[in-house]
């Protein structure tokens, strides 16, 4: 399970550290593709394939199942650690997110999310973030 929030810096390489927190968990191979909220989900492989497994049982013949299967695998690459724990994030998943110096990268549950930074922070402050909505959500979701 991935859980924390640190803060750090991509270079003008594209070259991201990885959380040393969160590199057990994730492997040395695993997967990052574009995610909700614009921000990127980073997946072990072993969660990537139950992910994956969902996707495929979306009918084929739903336009909005269609467009969901397309956003996450055409954004989707495999990532490998390099020997200082950083991996290199392409040009058109670091457009998708913003991410252009400062980074956030948070762990939720079976994912990782990498944030800009400015993004994080706005997406934190938003009026009623932890309020009535949420807890209506939470409330439908049995929680």
């Amino acid at each position: 399970m991935f859980m924390g929030e640190y803060q750090h810096s991509i270079d003008a390489k594209g070259r991201l550290i990885v959380p040393a927190k969160f590199r057990d968990g994730l492997g040395e191979h695993f997967v990052v593709t574009k995610g909700l909220d614009n921000c990127l989900f980073a997946y072990p492989q072993e969660e990537w394939k139950i992910f994956e497994e969902k996707l495929k049982q979306l009918p084929l013949t739903s336009t909005g199942a269609r467009k969901f299967v397309r956003f996450f695998f055409a954004g989707a690459v495999e990532c490998d650690l390099d020997n200082q724990g950083r991996i290199i994030l392409p040009s058109n998943l670091r457009e998708y997110a913003g991410l252009k110096k400062d980074i956030v990268s948070i762990g939720v549950n079976n994912r990782i999310e990498i944030w800009n930074k400015e993004n994080w922070k706005e997406y934190n402050e938003e009026e009623n973030f932890i309020s009535n909505d949420l807890a209506f959500e939470m409330e439908n979701l049995g929680i």
